[in-house]
């Protein structure tokens, strides 16, 4: 082989292209592989994010509650402070204070009324219960398994009584959290309604620069969607508890008061709380007046629930909560898998909130009427503070010169540029 040959065969060796092995791999099995791992670091960072949650609910569950309780209690702060000319310090104080009156006068007759119905309640529930035992008896010859029954749970007691002090050691830990819990929502919800816009602008300062405004923008549109849900859930609750509890007038008169409480408080929870509170009314009715009334009032909550799902929860939630029922259910279905009742409480207007950022954020405003005018505060003051005066020395002054730049309540200088 001459020279020449031998040149080219070892070029055409050495510009030989590689052996491609993808091409053995389907296309639709790659594509299908570079998800997977995708969704599996998704579902890792949210299983972590749950965990740690879990970890810090005692603080998480407080903070939570003091944004709905800043939600809906902000109107009652903005008439004190801007029809009224109240300090905002002292409008917030007011109206948190106000709250906590209303809530514990509502304590107080619930209480009071519980206590006085009862113990009739209880003579009714004893003599019924006793005479349909004695029915029983009677046809089926009960008495000697009633009293092994009887026998059976006192041995049962007695080998659980350590378990018993346990829980109830358990149960006194579990009612010093919640005293904390108290503390610290009441704590947040008076700074949310004394400074909002500084405590965003503090929070929002800590993401990088390029995207704070559109956080900024997220931010605000989550805030409204959260006022519609709660202002929605507030007027929906009450109109349940005012049904029931006059239904539950004809025939329990004196526990239609916390009748009425418990179906206002459950219907926080969408759906679910209201069935579970209609059942409970429901149920005493039927221990204090039989089966007859039993049905008339499972007449009353079924007409109150109907009126509710089909004409005040589409007409009043409308475009600021737009969530198809079935994400309601799964919502409130994955919250109480997740936390039980605080889950189930906080479900859905946390999807509702999320459903309103990931829209803004992927180009899909909701609100636009809102626009995007309103500028980032600086995060360091209030949004009512007086203008300041900030000092700086410009390097093409003199040594130990100064010179004056002004900073407004926007935190935009004189010269228009942001502040730093």
């Amino acid at each position: 082989m001459s020279q020449t040959q031998e040149k080219s065969v070892m070029s055409s060796q050495t510009t030989a292209p590689p052996t491609d092995n993808s091409g053995a791999v389907p296309p639709a099995i790659r594509a299908a592989a570079s998800w997977s791992w995708r969704v599996l670091l998704i579902g890792a960072f949210i299983a972590a994010a749950l965990w740690l949650l879990s970890l810090l609910k005692t603080i998480v569950i407080p903070v939570a509650v003091a944004l709905l309780l800043t939600i809906m209690l902000t109107p009652v702060r903005r008439l004190l402070n801007e029809r009224l000319r109240l300090p905002r310090g002292l409008s917030a104080g007011l109206s948190l204070i106000g709250l906590i009156v209303v809530v514990a006068g509502l304590v107080t007759l619930a209480g009071q009324s519980i206590a006085s119905g009862f113990a009739d309640l209880q003579t009714q529930a004893v003599s019924g219960f006793n005479e349909l035992w004695a029915q029983l008896s009677a046809q089926f010859g009960l008495e000697n398994e009633l009293r092994s029954y009887s026998e059976d749970i006192l041995d049962q007691l007695e080998s659980q009584q350590g378990a018993i002090v346990s829980g109830a050691l358990g149960a006194a830990a579990t009612a010093g959290n919640v005293l904390v819990g108290t503390l610290i929502a009441l704590f947040c919800t008076f700074f949310f309604l004394h400074d909002p816009r500084g405590i965003w602008g503090w929070v929002v300062g800590l993401l990088p620069q390029s995207s704070r405004e559109r956080v900024n923008q997220a931010g605000r549109r989550g805030a409204v969607t959260l006022a519609a849900y709660t202002r929605t859930q507030i007027l929906v609750a009450a109109v349940d508890a005012v049904g029931i509890g006059i239904g539950a007038v004809f025939f329990v008169p004196s526990l239609a008061l916390p009748i009425g409480i418990l179906v206002f408080v459950g219907s926080f929870v969408p759906m679910v709380g209201a069935i579970v509170t209609g059942a409970i009314a429901v149920v005493v009715v039927l221990v204090s007046n039989g089966w007859v009334a039993a049905l008339i009032m499972l007449g009353v909550v079924l007409l109150v629930q109907q009126v509710e799902s089909h004409a005040l929860q589409p007409f009043l939630m409308g475009q600021a909560v737009s969530l198809h029922p079935v994400a309601v259910i799964l919502a409130v279905a994955a919250g109480s898998f997740a936390a039980g009742i605080v889950g189930a409480l906080f479900a859905v207007p946390l999807a509702a909130l999320l459903n309103t950022v990931i829209l803004y954020l992927n180009g899909h405003d909701k609100f636009p009427e809102l626009g995007d005018e309103d500028a980032l505060p600086i995060r360091w003051r209030a949004a009512d503070a007086p203008p300041i005066r900030l000092r700086r020395a410009p390097g093409v002054l003199a040594e130990g010169a100064v010179e004056d730049v002004g900073i407004d309540g926007d935190g935009v200088t004189p010269d228009g540029d942001p502040a730093r």
